[in-house]
Formats: structure tokens, sequence, C-alpha cells
């Protein structure tokens, strides 16, 4: 077998074959209209007036419709000590982009429970939140218009700059999400957000990223296959992490 034959199937099993089983799972799923799903609480954080301590977390879930056979929607929780409320930041397409509070901090995402890609709380939150703030705040695709689905500035992008400007969360957006390798910075070749490797990316629709963090990853349109370095398991695009 011929070098480029081998390449061609190994393009095929990683890329494509994981797309489709996860398309033939969207469709044997009982769905409604999207926007009447549940955004109620999935239980992931304890009641913000009875917790003191401050909080941080990073969810991701399915994003709306058929878009979730391949993409995650991410998004950023904060609470810093003694406060009785929690901080929600979302990135989307309607209006200004960046959303605050406009969700329930651990709401299913249109009917798709969340799950959960960091959390830290207490002092070592606390300590997180001041930055967490800055980089929203500066965000730089931060004005109407800034928003594009594929390949990026998304929300993945979003999140994944945040992350960047708080090198200690020390995690990775799931394969799935869609944009996290856009250049947030501007530049194409950079550390990892986690800061534990490097990424070389092409305007998010080619890239490779090479990290202890993010592991070894492929992108290719936006769609990510690799390895997870940590705790290994395999990155498929559209399915996600599998492995122990």
């Amino acid at each position: 077998m011929s070098l480029l034959r081998i390449a061609l199937v190994a393009l095929a099993v990683l890329f494509v074959a994981p797309v489709a089983v996860s398309a033939a799972l969207y469709a044997l799923r009982e769905r409604g209209d999207w926007r009447l799903a549940d955004r109620s609480s999935a239980g992931l954080l304890p009641r913000a007036e009875t917790y003191p301590g401050a909080v941080v977390r990073i969810f991701s879930a399915r994003t709306v419709s058929w878009r979730g056979i391949v993409a995650t929607h991410s998004w950023i929780v904060i609470k810093g000590a003694g406060e009785r409320t929690y901080r929600r930041f979302d990135y989307t397409a309607w209006g200004e982009p960046i959303w605050v509070d406009r969700f329930v901090p651990d709401g299913r995402w249109f009917g798709n429970a969340p799950e959960t890609v960091f959390a830290a709380d207490g002092a070592e939150a606390e300590a997180m939140l001041p930055r967490i703030r800055r980089a929203v705040a500066e965000y730089r695709y931060a004005k109407p218009g800034d928003y594009v689905v594929w390949p990026g500035p998304n929300s993945n992008t979003f999140v994944a700059a945040v992350m960047a400007a708080v090198p200690e969360i020390r995690a990775s957006l799931p394969a799935t999400a869609i944009g996290k390798d856009f250049p947030y910075d501007g530049r194409w070749i950079g550390r990892t957000p986690s800061g534990t490797g490097l990424r070389i990316n092409l305007g998010g629709y080619l890239g490779v990223t090479l990290a202890w963090v993010e592991g070894i990853e492929i992108n290719i349109l936006g769609g990510v296959a690799g390895l997870d370095l940590r705790r290994p398991g395999l990155k498929l695009p559209a399915i996600g992490r599998v492995g122990i």
C-alpha cells in the first residue's frame, strides 16, 4: 500500500468515521424545537448563596441543533469569596458578543448537559479571578460582528483566550470545541493556552499542537484528532475524548 493510500485511510478513520458515527447518534435522538429546549441547572454547582468560597468553572456542552454533531459550546463561570451570585460569561453570535449572566451558570445548553472542563475553589480560584476578569474585559474580538461560527473567533476561541491568560488552569478544551485553535492573539505560532507546549495554526483551518496538557493534536478544518498524553486516550473529531 502506497504512503498516499495509507494517509487517505488514516484521514478517513480519524476524521470522517467519527463524524459519521456522531451524525448517526444524532439522527437516532428524539428532537424537538431547540428554542424550547431545557436550559435549567444541571446541578454541577453548589448554591452560591450558601457557598462562601471563590469558584472558577469552565463548562462545555453540545451546541444547538445539527451543529451539535461536530461541535460544543464553552463558557466560564466565576464567583468571588463571600459573593452570593455567580457570573457567567458566554461569547455568542447575538448582538454584543460577550454575554454576562444571560443563562443559568451551570445550565443545559438548549437541552444538552454540560461537562466540567476545569474546576477550582477557594484560595486557588480567588487568585485567578483578577486575570480572568481582565482577560474578559480586554478580549480583542468583543465588538458586534466579530463572532464567526467557523473557524472562529467563536465561543471556544473566547474561552481559550481566557485560559491562556491564566496558565494555572492547566486544562484543555474538548476536541469537539471547534474554534479553540483559532489564533485569539493574532499569532499563528506560539504557546498553547496551558503554557505547556507549542502549536502551529493556520488561521484555525489547519494546525498541529504538541503539549503536555493539550496532548498531540492535528487540526483539519477545525476538527481535532490526536492523543491525550496526561490521561492516555484518543481525541476524535465530533466524538471527543475516548480513553481511561
